[in-house]
């Protein structure tokens, strides 16, 4: 059963198209009206525009016409450039192009049964967190016969003008399309999760391992399902669509078809001197200016492949406009890639994604307040919302994606389509429970970048641990609701941090209620003992407070080992110690190295400390090999850490 669907103005399809069919009548929607409100907010289009429906535009009108992705899709004379690449983007996976097109062919012309067309169409969209479907009538804009926005060389197939309509219904009119990135659309077609890589700066031409860590999550991303599209960098509006040496044209949109890693066989060997071929196919969403370079279709490369070797080799091309490219070049030539991963579905029963709806709120005590600005004001940077998840494993790629509400719908009335926003990562204490008040031994793990788009994003790989998002809009003291998405191969636990400080029970009560917090971050444990010379020593840290434990991983065969493993304790008394011990990880019995015993007082010195490990039994034990770089900060202020 797949996610509960949104009816767009409350218009059910099959109700209406019923109705319209027993009134032997085309539909004409009332709330998106053949006039000029419908195409922009405050201004007319020079020209008569005449509203068409496709039988008046062509003898043989269809929703579409053959494969949805062998025909050119064309700009028309007003419009968003990036519809055309993110329609063709649509159109390589079925799996999202029969979801945003539900019952195509239900909703298709049949000539033999004139009377069940209605003239009525629905789509369905991903907006902002909800499957939303939205009905339209047929009618299309149009000057002096042609229509007025995307249209396909295929003169009898609609389906990407009909789907155009719709989006600019839901956003509140076509004119509310400008300004969309191809991500924005991409996303809003599908529900997929967007990064934009920066081939640039991730030098892929000069790192090796580089180069084909990219490929494996390419190919890993397109064969679940994703959308890949790439784009070569325009220095000005002049240079836009110049073609280069190679036959691409810039600051032009690039559909990835296909992507492959072949084997070659014993004569293909001899030929092209590997034994591997990394391959990706691209589109040409306007059919031309296809790349001219190697493994083209004029290219010695392709030449030397019999027409047997490209079909055992899958290098076909079905589409005019279509071309395949090396590994090699494709990073040579191209700047950025949009890459949009399919999250709709658990792998394995397994979670890759987790999100959450949140709002920035303004309240007049700042414990309530929500909306702190950016991370330049640090009086109320952290009254914005803080989000808590946690990565089980060290080097798992971490994508998290920030969308503001869309404000499009309030041009009208003056409003900024878009805030700035962005967001700060920071990794915390490994038990932390309520929400960050100060920074004062965290690390700032990640930064978005600050911009008045709808959706930032930001892709690292983690280290094991908690950490904590704070998403925040520039300027602090506005509202507005956002939706934040996280995904990771292994399940991260997404949660809202909305405590300031533990509770009060009868059960904290009748045992104490906490009076001092304590922040701990362990640096470094050095000099350890070993028994011999050659002994492994794999040290790990276990820091105590009362029943309360925080473990860091196992440092590998080291005497020296770095951890920054950071706790937090609530103690109803500073009679109650901290313990810091540091053990040895072992097959089958862990060995004790030593510990130290602290009071961690609030008038302590907050500076980083070193201290000589001992054996059990409290701050006056005797000395063990070792000590430890540590740094302890505790309050009576329960709400300042």
């Amino acid at each position: 059963m797949g996610p509960p669907l949104k009816i767009f103005k409350n218009q059910k399809y099959q109700e209406l198209k019923q109705e319209c069919i027993k009134d032997g009548r085309l539909f004409c929607d009332p709330t998106f009206l053949p006039e000029n409100d419908s195409l922009f907010f405050n201004r007319l289009l020079p020209g008569k525009v005449v509203w068409k429906r496709p039988q008046d535009i062509s003898d043989d009108p269809h929703l579409i016409v053959g494969n949805i992705s062998n025909h050119q899709l064309i700009q028309g004379r007003l419009g968003n450039k990036s519809m055309i690449p993110a329609f063709s983007c649509l159109a390589v996976q079925e799996s999202h192009w029969t979801k945003t097109i539900p019952n195509h062919k239900e909703q298709e012309w049949d000539p033999r049964k004139p009377e069940k067309y209605a003239g009525i169409f629905r789509f369905r969209f991903w907006h902002f967190g909800e499957w939303t479907e939205v009905v339209i009538d047929d009618l299309l804009p149009t000057i002096n016969g042609d229509l007025v926005f995307s249209f396909s060389t295929s003169m009898n197939e609609f389906w990407n003008a009909l789907l155009e309509k719709a989006y600019a219904k839901l956003l509140g009119c076509y004119e509310a399309l400008d300004g969309l990135t191809i991500t924005d659309i991409i996303m809003d077609f599908t529900g997929t999760l967007a990064e934009i890589v920066d081939m640039q700066k991730g030098r892929y031409t000069d790192l090796v391992e580089e180069k084909y860590k990219l490929f494996g999550e390419l190919y890993k991303t397109f064969t679940k399902g994703g959308l890949i599209c790439c784009s070569i960098e325009s220095p000005s509006q002049e240079e836009q669509e110049v073609e280069t040496d190679w036959g691409l044209l810039k600051g032009h949109t690039y559909t990835m078809t296909d992507i492959r890693k072949l084997r070659l066989g014993e004569r293909l060997v001899e030929v092209f001197s590997a034994e591997k071929l990394y391959m990706v196919r691209l589109r040409n969403p306007l059919g031309r200016q296809e790349w001219s370079g190697p493994w083209s279709e004029i290219s010695e490369e392709w030449q030397q492949l019999t027409v047997t070797d490209r079909k055992n080799l899958g290098l076909v091309m079905s589409d005019d406009g279509e071309f395949w490219m090396s590994l090699e070049d494709f990073c040579h030539n191209f700047y950025k890639l949009n890459v949009c991963r399919n999250v709709n579905n658990p792998v394995f029963g397994r979670k890759e994604l987790e999100s959450v709806v949140g709002c920035w709120t303004v309240d007049d005590d700042p414990l309530m307040n929500r909306s702190g600005g950016c991370y330049n004001n640090r009086d109320t940077f952290l009254q914005n919302p803080q989000y808590i998840f946690t990565v089980p494993e060290d080097g798992h790629k971490v994508i998290m994606s920030l969308q503001q509400k869309d404000l499009r719908t309030y041009r009208r009335m003056g409003r900024p389509d878009n805030y700035i926003i962005g967001f700060e990562l920071f990794k915390v204490e490994m038990n932390r429970r309520f929400r960050l008040h100060h920074l004062y031994i965290q690390e700032r793990a990640g930064t978005s970048t600050y911009i008045d788009t709808r959706t930032v994003f930001l892709s690292k790989y983690l280290k094991k641990g908690n950490y904590v998002l704070v998403p925040t809009m520039f300027q602090h003291g506005r509202t507005s609701e956002f939706l934040l998405r996280i995904f990771s191969e292994v399940p991260v636990q997404l949660r809202e941090l909305t405590l300031d400080m533990p509770k009060m029970s009868c059960w904290n009560l009748a045992r104490g209620y906490p009076k001092v917090v304590t922040q701990i971050t362990v640096h470094s444990a050095e000099g350890l003992e070993k028994k011999y010379a050659n002994e492994t020593v794999n040290p790990y840290l276990v820091i105590k407070c009362g029943k309360e434990e925080v473990r860091s991983p196992v440092q590998k065969n080291t005497v020296h080992a770095i951890f920054d493993t950071q706790a937090i304790f609530y103690r109803r008394t500073t009679d109650i110690p901290i313990i810091i011990q540091v053990w040895n990880s072992r097959k089958f019995c862990d060995q004790f190295l030593g510990q130290v015993t602290l009071d961690a007082d609030p008038s302590d010195c907050r500076d980083l400390k070193s201290l000589y490990l001992r054996k059990k039994g409290g701050p006056t034990a005797k000395v063990k090999q070792g000590h430890i770089s540590f740094k302890v900060i505790s309050s009576d202020d329960l709400t300042e850490l």
